[in-house]
């Protein structure tokens, strides 16, 4: 691990998450030479997985496939790895791959912004400046915790935090307390801290469809023959695979056929909850899949022991020692935990990055985020962003997705290499052209057609989060960097001197 800034790097990825790990890795397995440098503003590895620390948090994809396919690892405890063994996995992957040799922690990006002339982009960071190459943006989407604008939060008198920032030094114990959201994260912590709060109060705004969570324990003896047998991890990590695949039928391309999760899902919440009152106000008003589903075995009998009520009118307000719901009632609290989520249709570093004409990758977007591939921006030359626009997915593993878009750009880089070209900046054209081809894939599903609001739809009301067909198109798609739809571009005098001469379309074929 580095301490201080060189002046200039070629590549600077910025977070070391599941995104920043993965390009970084797939970089330096190809050449181990390369000059790559990743920041972190953190003091460790591990992204979300170093954040979320909350009481209960674990994965909802199977490991075998939520983790990448260049490390596979034999020891996982249950087949839904929980958060902190997974950040052990990338602490343990970030030693072996050789990142940590890359990585300056506690660097924050401040802003960046490409340099037309020397065809670099100019960093600035909590340590300093640099120039770069080529900038990499793996900060992920679900990384700044979004709180919601609720009229007297800043009188409360008692304690609050997000899920993400979790307060351990804050002890629940025999505390009141509220609850706000019934996402992902609030289903897991909820029956943690429930035993141990004295009154627990959640409100929910909208039900999620809730399937049960097939986790079980793996032993000793069987985590012994992964080690002895590490073909059959692969194998594993193929039908697990496989079989999510097959979840594409029902959310995009036979929405009929989530019939049969919506009977599950029923059947499981008539099982759980006897109470007709109850399980009328768990019953979401949507179409299964249109919002995340969610997993848990225990969620229904948390919300059924006598010391937690659900709050479904949603909240309206807060006071200085309580919360108001919708219809006017007051309950007092001595804590707030907001489950609320993040903002990832309006990813923070979008804020930070500039164009050569000044302008920021969200003053670009204009609230509806759009790229090629879900990697690359026309108009911001050598930015290649990882979890972009377009790549979240609903039955699968965003690994795999992080893996393809890792792919993508080292063979961009090999590309740039090979031509003698110092940037490459992606055709408006063919920007919308995958874009309009996304639009016409996402109108039929699920996301678009189910009847709910979620966070898959930005400001404008357009589908800018979801993948809409299998996963293994998108990995054929960003197999090979295709230069053929970018401009190029040279600096005559190297990366910190000269000008850029921009290339035409005729010119391309002779570069």
């Amino acid at each position: 691990m580095t301490t201080t800034l060189p002046a200039h790097v070629d590549v600077l990825v910025v977070g070391s998450g599941f995104a920043g790990m993965g390009v970084t890795a797939r970089v330096l397995r190809e050449d181990p030479s390369a000059d790559v440098l990743v920041i972190e503003r953190a003091d460790d590895v591990g992204g979300t997985w170093r954040d979320n620390t909350y009481p209960g948090v674990a994965c909802d994809v199977p490991t075998s496939l939520y983790s990448f396919s260049f490390a596979p690892h034999s020891d996982w405890s249950h087949t839904f790895a929980r958060g902190p063994e997974i950040h052990r996995y990338l602490r343990g992957v970030a030693d072996d791959f050789g990142i940590r040799d890359r990585l300056v922690t506690g660097c924050a990006l401040l802003g960046a912004q490409w340099d037309e002339e020397r065809c670099v982009w100019e960093v600035t960071t909590e340590k300093g400046d640099l120039t770069c190459r080529v900038l990499v943006a793996a900060t992920g989407t679900l990384s700044t915790p979004k709180l919601p604008a609720v009229p007297g939060l800043e009188t409360f008198t008692g304690h609050t935090f997000h899920s993400a920032t979790w307060d351990h030094d804050y002890d629940l114990s025999g505390k009141r307390v509220a609850v706000v959201g019934t996402g992902a994260s609030a289903i897991q912590f909820v029956p943690e801290i429930a035993p141990i709060t004295s009154q627990l109060h959640v409100f929910q705004r909208t039900p999620a469809w809730v399937i049960p969570r097939m986790d079980r324990t793996r032993g000793p003896i069987e985590r012994w023959f992964y080690r002895r047998a590490p073909w059959t991890l692969e194998a594993q990590r193929g039908a697990i695979y496989a079989y999510r695949e097959m979840y594409v039928e029902m959310m995009a391309k036979r929405p009929k056929l989530l019939s049969i999760a919506h009977t599950i899902a029923t059947g499981f919440l008539r099982l759980k909850v006897r109470d007709g009152g109850l399980r009328k106000r768990l019953t979401p008003g949507y179409t299964i899949g249109c919002k995340r589903m969610l997993l848990s075995n225990d969620w229904y009998d948390t919300l059924q022991r006598p010391d937690v009520e659900l709050v479904d009118s949603g909240l309206a307000s807060i006071t200085p020692t309580g919360v108001v719901d919708a219809a006017g009632r007051e309950r007092e609290v001595d804590a707030i935990v907001f489950g609320t989520g993040f903002t990832p249709t309006e990813p923070p570093v979008a804020h930070l990055l500039r164009s050569s004409d000044g302008r920021t990758l969200a003053e670009r977007w204009g609230g509806s985020p759009r790229a090629y591939r879900g990697t690359t921006m026309a108009g911001f030359p050598n930015l290649f962003l990882m979890y972009g626009p377009n790549t979240n997915l609903g039955h699968s593993s965003i690994v795999y997705m992080l893996e393809s878009q890792s792919a993508y750009v080292e063979s961009a880089l090999r590309e740039m290499t090979r031509r003698s070209v110092d940037a490459v900046d992606v055709s408006p054209s063919a920007v919308d052209e995958w874009n309009a081809s996304l639009d016409a894939d996402l109108a039929g599903t699920v996301w678009n057609t189910g009847g709910c609001s979620s966070w898959y739809l930005d400001a404008s009301g357009r589908n800018s989060a979801m993948w809409p067909t299998f996963t293994w198109k998108f990995r054929k798609a960003t197999a090979a960097f295709d230069i053929e739809n970018y401009r190029t571009l040279r600096a005559t005098g190297g990366p910190d001197t000269g000008r850029a001469d921009r290339s035409t379309p005729s010119e391309k074929a002779a570069i």
